[in-house]
């Protein structure tokens, strides 16, 4: 299947087909937070729902980006013109669960008869959406995790032939690079997700108390006690030395374009992007993927899922209810929609059965897709623990947001790492405390 394009844009879409008017089918409302191509696939996806049968239409209407959908649902919520499902990613999770506006998943499932194998989700997926009982709340659908990009061309100058394995073995490689001509053997952002979140879970550090949040919303965050700092001050080692370089937008171009155009030689990013840089690249890049370094090879725990799950919202019609739950039927089977997402994306199954679908159908051996099963072998990597199954904190995003602009102030040398970090931690557990307070008595689910 090739990547899919749209006439319309994918801002705010209504597609409908079939052999019904659309006066005569039931609809429902569809927000999603994917953009540019990624947003373009969830537009298609909605119009082969809709293409598929006569009875429901989906109305689907991009966001603007995954903040904004959050943001806006929120709000939409509170004026009661909310959609019905709605795209949120993996850092809006417990936000959702504490709102009193959720349909749990589980409950939906059973209530619209949708049959549900749960127990095929991959589990470094299911647990970290799902409550402390292990119920789902919500449909994983789009999920990805970061993975390590390497140019073999690059390396095969400094006689290597394998893809560092741990993070020790990556700074000497970065320096025979340098010495090698190689002008930038890393490229980086300040983006957190991969830098703290995935560094911290396949290293089995605690990014903050109460197994990550899980245990409750008195968490406070520690990721400023832990290897984090020094793995920050490393980064910042190599860029001094001139080994590796920060790409961003701000900057000229981001971190793929970068590795896609062989500017830099290596990067670290989500599998999401494994067809952006195969239909980006430069033509004779010699690229692959691996798992991202650790600290102790013999240690790795799994990586974290990122991307995001489709949440049912309370206060819908029988009727419109009924229709969602034929567009959720559609949309995560292994034939009609993990097969349709990892086609077209980057993204990888979400189940078992999606993935041995793919696998028998030769998927991961064209080509064009080779390596993105290493982003399963990565989820897998060990048993789901307390510090590898996620994070559960409130208003992430904005921690998220705190640690980046702090992040971004060591690099450019405003302040030394340890105090740029110590007040992302400060920051952040104000974020908590007050999140705490707002939801004051709760318990996490």
């Amino acid at each position: 299947m090739t990547r899919v394009s749209l006439l319309a844009t994918a801002a705010a879409v209504a597609l409908s087909a079939g052999t019904a008017s659309a006066a005569e089918r039931i609809k429902f409302d569809y927000w999603y937070g994917l953009t540019g191509d990624l947003g373009e696939v969830m537009a298609k996806h909605c119009q082969m729902f809709n293409e598929s049968q006569d009875k429901y239409e989906a109305v689907c209407t991009g966001q603007g980006g995954y903040d904004k959908a959050e943001q806006n649902t929120i709000a939409a919520y509170r004026a009661k013109q909310h959609p019905t499902v709605v795209q949120i990613y993996d850092a809006g999770t417990v936000n959702f669960m504490l709102s009193g506006a959720i349909y749990p998943a589980k409950k939906f499932a059973e209530d619209f008869a949708i049959d549900v194998d749960w127990s095929a989700y991959f589990p470094g997926i299911a647990n970290y959406y799902a409550t402390s009982a292990g119920e789902m709340w919500s449909f994983p659908y789009n999920s990805s995790t970061a993975v390590f990009y390497w140019n073999k061309d690059e390396w095969a100058k400094i006689g290597k032939t394998e893809a560092p394995k741990t993070w020790a073995e990556f700074g000497e490689d970065l320096k025979a690079l340098n010495a090698a001509g190689v002008s930038c053997g890393f490229a980086f952002d300040f983006d957190t997700w991969q830098n703290l979140e995935q560094f911290s879970a396949t290293n089995n550090l605690p990014i903050a108390s109460m197994d990550n949040g899980y245990g409750g919303l008195g968490a406070e965050l520690v990721f400023n006690t832990t290897a984090f700092v020094d793995h920050m001050n490393d980064y910042k080692a190599w860029m001094d030395a001139g080994y590796a370089k920060i790409q961003t937008a701000q900057v000229g171009k981001n971190l793929v374009q970068a590795f896609a155009d062989k500017s830099c030689a290596s990067m670290i990013t989500s599998i999401a992007n494994h067809g952006t840089v195969k239909n980006t690249q430069v033509a004779d890049l010699n690229w692959g993927v691996a798992m991202m370094p650790v600290i102790d090879a013999a240690a790795r725990k799994n990586s974290l899922v990122g991307g995001a799950s489709l949440w049912v919202m309370e206060g819908k019609s029988k009727e419109e209810y009924e229709a969602a739950a034929a567009f959720l039927k559609y949309v995560t089977a292994s034939d009609t929609g993990e097969k349709f997402m990892v086609s077209n994306t980057g993204y990888i199954p979400v189940t078992t059965k999606g993935f041995e679908l793919l696998k028998s159908e030769g998927f991961y051996a064209d080509p064009k897709y080779a390596g993105r099963e290493i982003a399963i072998a990565s989820l897998t990597a060990s048993e789901v623990g307390p510090l590898s199954r996620g994070i559960r904190l409130g208003n992430f995003t904005s921690i998220r947001a705190q640690l980046r602009s702090e992040l971004e102030a060591a690099f450019t040398g405003q302040k030394t790492m340890q105090v740029a970090i110590d007040d992302a931690v400060k920051a952040g557990n104000d974020i908590l405390r007050r999140y705490e307070q707002t939801y004051r008595g709760a318990a996490l689910p």
